[in-house]
């Protein structure tokens, strides 16, 4: 609690118990985050395993990069089709079954598509089935994660907590960057492609057993009006009493949000559930915030480096795939440290908005100085690499820390954060189905731009620093900052207010209606004043 006290600066922190910080909630968000693990380990071991020259003999790609290109693109956004049903998919099962079921169902689903591509030595066609499948566990996860890990976490420390998806995310993307190295260095024939590949199902497993063991989002259960298994969950997570006033704000807070949702559209259908996300303005602003916020965080270019950085790291004058897998692993020990900085002493600091402004220009100069370099001044075959070329390869390292610091981690925070109870599972999964479907455009452009967008593919990386530019924008006039502030206050801050009507009603109900505290010391002050507003409700 001191450390934490040291490094995370907002309100909530200096007045919520520091009983709420046990290891109960950090055991489930690891637990839950190796979910990301899954998906960074896939993104950052299929570039790899496709230059590597036993994969090319076993699946007899040809000689002719363009036709290459063309194969490894269509290999590597099979997965981004699986993971986009998957994330629609997990909407529904997540609202009806829960979150931590789904989450189980998804990594087991994961685990089936890797031993189907593990299998696949010479078939390509079993290679497109497994990626589909694991993408469909995978996608499911990425919906799944963030909102599990948000529906659980205490205030103060949400945004590190939820960060710890794109934490584990980088460490996925390290860890097979060097197990892609190490496998070319030390296995033989198709062992060298086939053991990356098998290694991908180790966090699957690991979040299979964590959150077996785990318990349920407590807002999901208040959501199915099972309030005294509600109670009894989050009073043991936050590791209190039940009649604690802290417990007694948060269960009332969950209470009272789910109350007015329900008055002011009462149906629980799809189309109901439609109806409120667009046709009320403050939850069609939030819907749109996170549709935009991933089609931003995917034109950055960042997983244009994580899908073919062999590649983009020969056209910046890296020779030979170990030489270029190695330099790809240290890329992705830079994206690891940068991100646990980040969660560690910005997340909840520095907060979400300041993040977003400064990374967008930052990540903009970085890839307009590798298109001057790669235009101007390209790397010339036997040559040794020029001052400008180290200049680049810098920015590229630069750039990986920089997306670490803001558009990585704090899109997957605001999404699972921002949006109204009812509709948290169907806004992170629209979140996420445009997070993958984005993921797909630029997996299947990237190898292409790279061969036809000007000499050695220059034009892609002024493509991307021309977004990364807009993207300040976007964030200046759109993005408030959310830090610190429960996700029942979400409401209030986009602006939500019911009908006139309902408003009417409201009024002359006020003075029977108990207060809903911001703070701990606000539930202190009024303990006597008033009874919990939440109902156990069988």
């Amino acid at each position: 609690m001191g450390f934490l006290n040291k490094i995370v600066k907002n309100e909530s922190m200096k007045s919520d118990p520091k009983e709420i910080y046990g290891w109960r909630v950090w055991v489930l968000a690891i637990s839950a985050c190796f979910g990301g693990m899954l998906f960074g380990w896939d993104i950052g071991a299929i570039g790899g395993i496709m230059v590597m020259p036993q994969f090319k003999k076993t699946f007899g790609l040809p000689a002719d990069p363009k036709k290459t290109a063309d194969i490894v693109s269509n290999v590597v956004s099979t997965l981004q089709a699986g993971c986009f049903l998957g994330a629609l998919i997990a909407f529904y099962i997540a609202d009806k079954w829960g979150r931590r079921p789904s989450l189980m169902s998804g990594a087991a689903m994961a685990i089936f598509g890797i031993v189907i591509q593990t299998a696949s030595s010479g078939e390509i066609a079993a290679l497109y089935v497994g990626r589909f499948f694991a993408g469909v566990g995978v996608g499911a996860a990425s919906m799944l994660t963030p909102l599990y890990v948000s529906e659980n976490a205490p205030r103060s420390i949400r945004g590190g907590l939820t960060g710890i998806y794109q934490l584990n995310v980088t460490i996925g993307i390290m860890m097979s960057f060097w197990v892609n190295y190490g496998s070319l260095q030390h296995s033989k024939g198709d062992s060298i492609w086939q053991v990356p590949l098998a290694l991908q199902m180790l966090p699957a497993v690991f979040m299979l057993v964590g959150v077996g063991l785990c318990n349920e989002s407590p807002r999901f259960l208040a959501k199915q009006d099972n309030w005294e298994k509600a109670t009894a969950v989050l009073t043991r997570l936050r590791n209190l009493p039940v009649d604690h006033p802290y417990v007694r704000m948060e269960l009332d807070e969950m209470h009272e949000q789910l109350e007015n949702e329900r008055r002011l559209i009462g149906g629980a259908s799809f189309m109901d559930l439609q109806r409120e996300m667009w046709l009320i303005p403050s939850n069609r602003k939030r819907a749109l915030i996170s549709i935009g916020l991933m089609v931003c965080q995917q034109m950055t270019g960042t997983n244009a480096i994580n899908y073919y950085a062999p590649q983009i790291f020969k056209n910046l004058g890296i020779v030979g795939p170990s030489t270029g897998l190695f330099a790809t692993g240290i890329y992705g020990v830079v994206k690891v440290v940068a991100c646990a900085v980040f969660l560690l002493f910005a997340a909840d600091s520095l907060g979400r908005r300041y993040s977003l402004l400064w990374t967008s220009i930052a990540q903009g100069i970085c890839m307009f100085i590798i298109g001057i370099y790669v235009r101007t001044n390209p790397p010339k075959a036997g040559a040794p690499i020029s001052a400008f070329g180290y200049v680049s390869l810098v920015c590229i390292f630069l750039f990986a820390a920089i997306f670490q610091f803001g558009w990585g981690p704090v899109c997957w925070i605001l999404v699972s954060e921002i949006p109204t109870a009812r509709l948290r599972a169907m806004n992170v999964a629209l979140a996420a189905a445009t997070q993958w479907l984005f993921n797909f455009v630029v997996a299947q452009a990237v190898p292409r731009m790279l061969v036809n967008v000007g000499r050695a593919g220059y034009g892609t990386y002024f493509i991307f620093g021309s977004f990364c530019f807009s993207m300040f924008v976007f964030v200046w006039f759109f993005i408030p900052e959310t830090k610190g502030i429960s996700l029942e206050k979400m409401d209030a801050l986009f602006g939500a207010v019911e009908s006139p009507k309902l408003a009417d009603e409201e009024a002359r109900s006020s003075t029977t209606k108990e207060p809903i505290h911001e703070t701990t010391a606000d539930a202190i002050a009024h303990e006597r004043a008033y009874e919990p507003a939440h109902v156990e409700r069988k």
